[in-house]
Order: structure tokens, then sequence, then C-alpha cells
């Protein structure tokens, strides 16, 4: 938020709950105001002056207490309503001074926290304040010392004349507290400022967070894709070499021909499935990214991977465990990227010394499993990011993902992708 917004900016109202609390709050004053007033009266305490009627005594207690209930609602109405009964009801002397005044402190904190229009509250603010102590200098100045008398400051033994001592004292204490009022009022309107604008920088940062995952996810759906396209390009050039054959043999040996054509029937089914997967990846609609990898690779290069970790430093191992069996070359490719990913991740993050890769053939999936004796814990932005695309790759094929850290230390990624019946079922 800069300087300007910041000018601008007006603080909501008050939520339902506040204003039902400013409610009981201005209820709860006004009767300890009137509590007030009563032991005033049983106390004889009419510094002011003997005081009116009592109906104009409660008139006034109530009148400089009770706005309180709409304090953040109306702020400038209620600041001037209890500024003005406060002073009339000390013109007309009123006993009950005490209560009364810490509501007009009340009202002018509330104003400074709450105005939504900062010119006019400052300017009220201070208006209010100036006509205080105007009328502190009133009352000083007709009724103050008219009946004290010659023995009132008997025992006065400071250096400062003592009419002039309780002036400066009156002036002191009102100071004081108009003080405190004003700025921390203007205090509590600055950290509801600040508190608007971390929610508002927090909102932009999970924003943030959210368009950086969607474009994460995107471009990896366009990494699969590409690679998935090449898979299916390929499988039709294979289709095309087998058409071509068949129709050379197809005379003069038909058992030629129909192993032929039974293999462009798999190949061409083997085709759908990958076209099937990657308009699949493709209907979320998003921008292009110029970072394609190199396509082709698949499990066979996982050793590869494995060598380069022990290059840097690890102890890194690989193992195949099962009897293998011919994969579709996207299947292949996922879980390659998926490895590659994991080791990369271990070898930026983790702070591992031992890695271990494990390729497992089942009945009916191949699985993969790298697991480290690094950090487990917290993913960090960047590893968060890499989860996108294990994720995106493993339910492009229907398969299940693992990650996370391992109940004796460290890290675990295991992603497991269904095969084919027919390609389960062919011998390795």
């Amino acid at each position: 938020m800069d300087t300007t917004s910041r000018e601008r900016w007006r603080r909501p109202g008050p939520t339902p709950q506040q204003r039902r609390a400013d409610l009981w709050i201005g209820l709860g004053v006004t009767a300890l105001a009137l509590v007030s007033l009563a032991l005033a009266r049983s106390a004889g305490m009419f510094i002011l002056g003997m005081p009116h009627s009592v109906a104009e005594q409660t008139f006034w207690a109530v009148a400089a207490t009770l706005p309180l209930a709409w304090r953040r609602r109306w702020p400038e109405a209620v600041t001037l309503v209890i500024s003005v009964a406060y002073i009339l009801g000390q013109a007309r002397a009123a006993p009950e001074g005490q209560v009364t005044s810490g509501a007009l402190f009340a009202a002018i904190y509330t104003l400074g926290a709450w105005g939504r229009n900062r010119r006019l509250a400052r300017r009220l603010r201070l208006g209010v304040i100036g006509s205080m102590f105007a009328w502190l200098a009133f009352y000083y100045a007709v009724h103050g010392f008219q009946d004290v008398g010659p023995d009132a400051f008997s025992q006065a033994v400071g250096p400062v004349p003592p009419i002039l001592a309780v002036v400066v004292k009156g002036v002191l204490i009102n100071a004081l507290f108009f003080g405190f009022a004003y700025l921390f009022g203007d205090t509590a309107w600055v950290a509801a400022r600040r508190d608007q604008e971390l929610r508002e920088q927090a909102e932009e940062l999970r924003r943030s967070q959210a368009q950086a995952r969607e474009r994460a996810v995107i471009g990896e759906r366009v990494r699969i894709a590409r690679e998935l396209h090449d898979v299916v390009a390929h499988h039709v050039s294979v289709m095309g070499v087998q058409a071509a054959a068949c129709r050379r043999v197809f005379d003069r040996n038909p058992d030629a021909a129909r192993t032929a054509l039974s293999a462009i029937e798999e190949t061409a089914r083997t085709a759908v499935d990958e076209l099937r997967r990657m308009l699949g990846l493709l209907r979320a609609s998003g921008p292009d990214r110029d970072d394609r990898q190199p396509g082709g690779a698949g499990l066979d290069q996982i050793p590869g991977l494995v060598d380069r970790a022990r290059d840097a430093g690890l102890q890194a191992t690989a193992g195949v465990y099962g009897d293998p069996v011919p994969l579709p070359d996207s299947v292949s490719q996922a879980a390659y990227r998926i490895v590659q990913e994991a080791v990369t991740n271990t070898l930026k993050h983790a702070r591992a010394t031992v890695l271990d890769v494990r390729i497992r053939y089942l009945a009916q999936e191949v699985e993969v499993d790298v697991t480290d004796n690094g950090q487990g814990g917290a993913v960090p932005d960047d590893r968060g990011l890499g989860l996108v695309g294990m994720r995106e790759r493993v339910t492009a094929h229907d398969g299940a993902l693992e990650v996370g850290p391992r109940l004796g230390g460290g890290w675990r990624v295991r992603a497991r992708f269904p095969v084919p019946s027919t390609v389960a079922e062919q011998p390795a």
C-alpha cells in the first residue's frame, strides 16, 4: 500500500459482534455513572456548587455516557454529543464527573481509532480538547477560587504559589489524559491499517503461490504431452512400417501378414491409449514453456542417474526386483522423470549421504522407490513445485504417489504405475 493509498484508506465499519459489544459497554457505563451519581449525592460531594433537580442530574449523567453504545458506528456524532453533554453538565453543577470524564476520553479515543475521515477526526478531536481547556480556564477564572477560605492553603510549603499550583496541576492532568486519548486513538487506527496491509499482502502471496503452482502444473502437462506426442508418433510410424510389410507379403505369405496385422492392431491400441492420455493432459489450457527436456528417457537410463548421484558424493545404489516386462514408453518415461526429480531433490535439499533407488515389477504394476537418509520434514518451495510434476505424471497414468519423511529418518518418493494386462502377460 503506497502513501496515496494509505491516505485514502478507510477503516471498515464495526462488525455486528463489535456493535453488540458497544451496546453492552454503553449500558454498563451508563449504569456505573448513575451509581456514581447516587454515591456523590449521598456523600454531599457538590464541588461545582449546589446541583439542580435529581432528574436533571440524571439526564446529564445519561447523556454523557449512553452514546458510547454507538461509539464505533458513529464516532464523530458520539464525540460531539458526549463533549457537549459533559460541558453543559459541568456548567449546571452536575455532581457526577468521574465516569462522565472517562466516557469523554473513550469517545476521543474511539474517534481517533475509527474515524473514517481522518482530517475531520483530527480537527474534531482538537476542537473538543480545545473546548475542554477553554471551559477549564473559564471555570478557574469565574468560579474556581470564590469560596476558598483564608486558611485553605495554610499548610502549603512548596515554592509555587498555591493557586498557581492548583491551576497548573489541573491543566497537566487534563493534558495527560487528553493526550493519551488522542495518541492512542491514532495508534489504534495505524495498527488497523497495517493489519489490513498484512492481510492484503498475505492474500497477494497466496494468489502468487497459486499462480506459480498453476504455471508449474501447466508446464508439466505440456512437457508430458510432448513426450506422449513422441510416443504416439513412434507408434504411428511403426504401424506404417508394419502395414507396408504386410502389403508386400500378403499374397505369398499369409501367416507373416497376419502377424504384421496383429502387431498393427496392438500398436494401434497402444497409440490410442497414449493419445487419450495426451488429450487428457491438455484439457487445461495454458501458455507453452520453452523448456522441453530430451525425449526417449526411460527406466533403462536410471543407472545413469545413480552414477551421477554417486559422482556427486552420495553412496548411491540401484536395484531391480521382480521379472522385468516391457513397458509402454509413456509409463517408462514417467517413471524415469519421477526418479530423476527425486534424485535431484535429494542432491539439492536433503543433505543426505545415502541414496537408494529400487524398481519393482509387480503382478500388474511397476513401482519406483527412491529413499535417502537426509532431513525429512517440511517440503521446500522448489521441491513442492517438483511434486506438482510428479503428481501430474502419476495421475496421467492412473497411478499412485507417496512422498514424505520415513519413520526411520530420511525421505521417500514412491510411485506405482499400473501395467496393461496385455503387457504384463508377455514374457520378459
